[in-house]
C-alpha cells in the first residue's frame, strides 16, 4: 500500500515543500526514513509510534518505508512527525482522505501522546505555500495566530492527532476548525509601535554625539562612538530605536519571518513592529554573529536585519568578526557555506559600535589622567 503527502521544511529563511511517500510491505516489522534525514527527522519513528498508539490506533506491523522527497536536500527537525503519522494511518487502512485534501500541506511536531507541538520557521513556510499556489494547510494550533500574518490561505490548525484525522476523514466539518477569515486577521498586525520603557529624550548633554546619533538614525549611517567610560555611549546607542523610523508592513514581515525560523517570535503571534536592537557581548563566538553551524542558523546580524547591531566595547571583539561584518555591511546579506550546502541570510542592518579610546580608556577625559603609553594607545 502506497500513499504520498506534502509537506515542508525550512533551509535558510526560506522553505522547501516535501513529499512524504508512505509505503507498507508484508514482511517482518520494520520502519525505515529514508531521503537524507538528520538525527531529529530519524527519531521520529519512535514519536510517531508512540502517538498513534497513545490516540488509540494501532501502529501496523510489516516493512513500513518513509521517502522524503527530493532527497538531495537535508531534511532537519521533527516538523514532519504529523505528516508521516497521517502517512502511516492510511497505508494501515485507518484512514481515508477525502478527495479535496489530497493538496493540502501538513506540518507539525508530535508529542507521545498525539499532542500536536509548535514548529519554528511557520511564516516562511506559508509564503512558501502560497507562492506555490497551495491553498490549505493543516498546522499546530499553536502556530494559529503567527500564520494569520499571511493572507489568502484557509489554515486548519489542530491540537491533537486524533483533529487531524477526523479533520481528514471527514468526521469533523472544516467550518468546525479556526478557518482564517479577514476578521481573524483583524488585530494581528498592531496599528502603532508600542511605547518603549527608554526614550532618546532621557539623554542629557553630549550634544554633538546627540547630533551624530540623530543624523545616523535619519539616513541609516554606520555610527562609532569613542569617549571614556561612563560617557554616555551604551546609552545613547541603546535609545537610538526610538528615534528611528518604524518598520513598513514588508520589513515587518520580512523581520517577523527571521524571528520566527529562530525560534524567538512570541506564541501570541502578531508581527514585529520594532526595530531590531541586537547587542551581542564581546566573547561571542563567530558562528553567534555571522550564522552558520552544522545545521545553519540566523546569526546576531542576521537578527538585526532591518535594525540595529550594537557592538560595546567594539575592540574587545574578535578581529576575525569585525573582518567577516565587511560583506554583510557592503551587500546586505551573508553567504553561509558548507560542504554540503551554501545559504544566504539577509543581514541589512545599521552598526553602531562604541569603544575606549585607550586601553585605560580616559586618553580624552578632562577631569583623569591617562596612565598608557604612547605604544600603548597606538597598539589598541
Amino acid at each position: 500500500m502506497f500513499y504520498r503527502l506534502t509537506s515542508a521544511t525550512v533551509i535558510g529563511v526560506d522553505a522547501e515543500l516535501i513529499e512524504i511517500e508512505v509505503d507498507l510491505r508484508k514482511g517482518l516489522p520494520q520502519f525505515t526514513i529514508v531521503g537524507l534525514p538528520d538525527p531529529a527527522v530519524k527519531e521520529a519513528k519512535e514519536r510517531v509510534n508512540s502517538a498513534i498508539r497513545n490516540s488509540g490506533y494501532d501502529f501496523p506491523l510489516g516493512r513500513l518505508t518513509i521517502n522524503l522527497a527530493p532527497a538531495d536536500i537535508r531534511k532537519e527537525g521533527a516538523i514532519f512527525d504529523l505528516g508521516i503519522a497521517l502517512g502511516v494511518l492510511m497505508v494501515s487502512k485507518q484512514l481515508k482522505l477525502t478527495d479535496d485534501m489530497e493538496d493540502y500541506i501538513i506540518v507539525g511536531e508530535l508529542s507521545l501522546d498525539g499532542y500536536v507541538r509548535p514548529i519554528h520557521g511557520a511564516l516562511a513556510i506559508l509564503e512558501k505555500v502560497k507562492r506555490a499556489g497551495i491553498q490549505s494547510i493543516i498546522l499546530p494550533y499553536t502556530n494559529y495566530r503567527e500564520a494569520l500574518l499571511i493572507s489568502g490561505l484557509n489554515l486548519f490548525p489542530v491540537k491533537y492527532l486524533t483533529d487531524a484525522v477526523d479533520l481528514c476523514s471527514g468526521r469533523t466539518r472544516k467550518s468546525d476548525l479556526l478557518v482564517a477569515t479577514a476578521a481573524d486577521r483583524r488585530g494581528v498586525i498592531p496599528e502603532r509601535v508600542p511605547q518603549e520603557d527608554i526614550d532618546f529624550s532621557e539623554v542629557k548633554g553630549q550634544s554633538y554625539a546627540v547630533r551624530a546619533a540623530e543624523i545616523a538614525a535619519a539616513g541609516g549611517h554606520n555610527l562609532l562612538f569613542i569617549g571614556s567610560p561612563g560617557s554616555g555611549k551604551t546609552m545613547i546607542a541603546s535609545r537610538l530605536p526610538t528615534i528611528i523610523p518604524p518598520l513598513s508592513e514588508k520589513e515587518s514581515v520580512e523581520t517577523s519571518k527571521i524571528y520566527s525560523i529562530a525560534g524567538l517570535l512570541t506564541t501570541e503571534g502578531g508581527l514585529i513592529t520594532r526595530r531590531p536592537f541586537r547587542a551581542p557581548h564581546h566573547t561571542a563566538s563567530e558562528i553567534s554573529i555571522i550564522g552558520g553551524g552544522k545545521n545553519p542558523i540566523p546569526g546576531e546580524i542576521t537578527l538585526a536585519h532591518n535594525g540595529i547591531l550594537f557592538l560595546d566595547e567594539f575592540t574587545e571583539f574578535k578581529a576575525s568578526i569585525v573582518q567577516s561584518l565587511r560583506q554583510p555591511m557592503e551587500s546586505g546579506q551573508i553567504t553561509v557555506s558548507r560542504a554540503d550546502s551554501r545559504l544566504t541570510f539577509p543581514a541589512r542592518f545599521m552598526l553602531v559600535a562604541s569603544m575606549n579610546p585607550c586601553p585605560c580608556g580616559f586618553y580624552f577625559d578632562q577631569e583623569r589622567n591617562c596612565q598608557c603609553t604612547s605604544s600603548q594607545i597606538g597598539k589598541y
